[in-house]
Formats: C-alpha cells, structure tokens, sequence
C-alpha cells in the first residue's frame, strides 16, 4: 500500500473523531467567552478542551504531511490547515481546522456541484460569522472606548463586515479585533467570489442546457423529415414498378 493511500485510509478513519474534538473546542471556546461569569474551576476546564484541541490537532498535520508523497504539494493544498496548528497563540485561528466539518457535509449532504458549493458557503459563513463575533467580542468588550460591548453587536458587526456593507457604526479597536476584522474582510471578499462564481456557472449551465434541447429538438425534426422522405421515395418507387409491371410487353416480328 503506498503513502497516499496510508493517508487517504488515515483520513477516512480520522475525520468523525477530529469532527467531534473540533465541535467541542467550539463549544468549550463559546461558552467561556459568551460565559465569563461561570465558576472558575470550570473556566480552567474550557480552557483546558481548547489548549488540548490544538496539539491534535498539530499531530493529525505532520502525520498526515509524512504520509504524503507530494509534500509541498500537501501543503499547498492544505495551507488552511496548516495556518490553523501554526499559529496556536491566536485562539481565533485554530478553528480554521472545523473546515473538516465542510469536508464531511460536502461528501454526506449531496452530489451536485451546485449543491456542494451552497451546502460550502452557508455552513462556512455561519461558521465564519461565529467564531469572528466570539473572537471580537472576547477581544473588545473590555476596552477603553470600544463600540463593542455585547455578543449582539459582534454579530451584527460581523455580518455587515463579511457582506462587505460596512455601515461603521461599530468597528474594534483592539489590535486583536482588527485582525480578525482583517480575516473577516478577506473572507467576505472570497463568499462572494465564491457565489459569483457558482451564480454564473449555473446560468452557464442553464443555456448550454437549453441550447442541446434546442439541438435535439432540432435534430429530432431533421430525423422526421428525412424518415418521411425516405418513406415517400419508397412509395414512389413502389408505384413506378407497379406501372412498369402493368405496361403491355411490345414485340417486333418480320415482315
């Protein structure tokens, strides 16, 4: 068995319990931002779930980079993970890694290109949103002349900043908030390029479709015709030997 199929085995294997450890990091990260109130022992638990999460998450990396036989070709392709377990100071970027939990709807939920590109943008924007307005609000409620003071107004800030709107109204001003303001703006940007794409395939698509049922429509016309003509050439066929066998046969005699 060769390295990538060791790696392919691997992921297949890996992906439902690296799923559930990144749900729970979410959770663990969530309650104790939206909770800061909760009993200090159980803060150290949260804090504890998101400390543990990374290092698996760095080992389900480099094992999966030495199984593979194109190195920086996986990295290439899996930079997103890669940024996830390097930068394990920057709480808000290791949730990168739940883009596993895109990976296993897209193969579970559906089939169709059109399908896998809406079940990608919606989970990813929900997602995005998210962790954007816990990672904002856990880095501006607290200071000096922050707009953001609430959960509520890190989500409507973030869903006017992914969108691209940007009404100004609120805005961090932390150099943690700007930094995920940055990674919000760069996200927004590539949904959208995103959609745009898949709205234009899909037109696309749309008129190549009804161009070949205008072809075969057409096709199917030109078969009609040339069935009806054949048709009408055997009967006149059949008719000019029918008169050819009735004609009275003409001999010649001397005399």
């Amino acid at each position: 068995m060769s390295k990538d199929d060791l790696r392919r085995r691997y992921e297949e294997l890996s992906q439902w319990p690296l799923v559930v450890l990144a749900l729970l990091f979410v959770a663990a990260y969530a309650w104790g931002v939206l909770r800061p109130d909760l009993p200090g022992w159980l803060l150290s638990t949260l804090d504890v779930v998101t400390v543990v999460a990374w290092p698996v998450f760095l080992a389900d990396y480099l094992l999966r980079l030495g199984l593979a036989r194109h190195r920086w070709r996986f990295v290439r392709e899996n930079w997103v993970d890669g940024v996830a377990v390097l930068l394990p100071l920057l709480r808000p970027l290791r949730i990168i890694s739940l883009v596993r939990v895109a990976r296993v709807i897209d193969r579970r939920l559906t089939s169709t290109l059109h399908g896998r590109v809406a079940a990608y943008v919606t989970a990813t924007a929900s997602l995005v949103v998210f962790m954007a307005s816990l990672a904002a609000y856990d880095a501006e409620r607290a200071a000096p002349g922050a707009s953001i003071t609430s959960y509520g107004d890190a989500v409507w800030w973030a869903v006017t900043t992914i969108t691209t709107v940007g009404y100004g109204d609120e805005y961090p001003v932390t150099p943690e908030g700007r930094l995920v303001a940055v990674l919000l703006m760069v996200s927004g940007i590539a949904l959208l390029g995103v959609v745009t794409a898949a709205v234009a395939s899909w037109f696309v698509g749309r008129v190549a479709e009804a161009a070949q049922a205008q072809d075969d429509a057409d096709d199917a016309a030109l078969l009609t015709e040339v069935r009806e003509l054949a048709e009408e050439v055997r009967r006149l066929r059949a008719e000019l030997a029918d008169r050819d066998g009735a004609a009275p046969v003409r001999t010649t005699g001397s005399g």
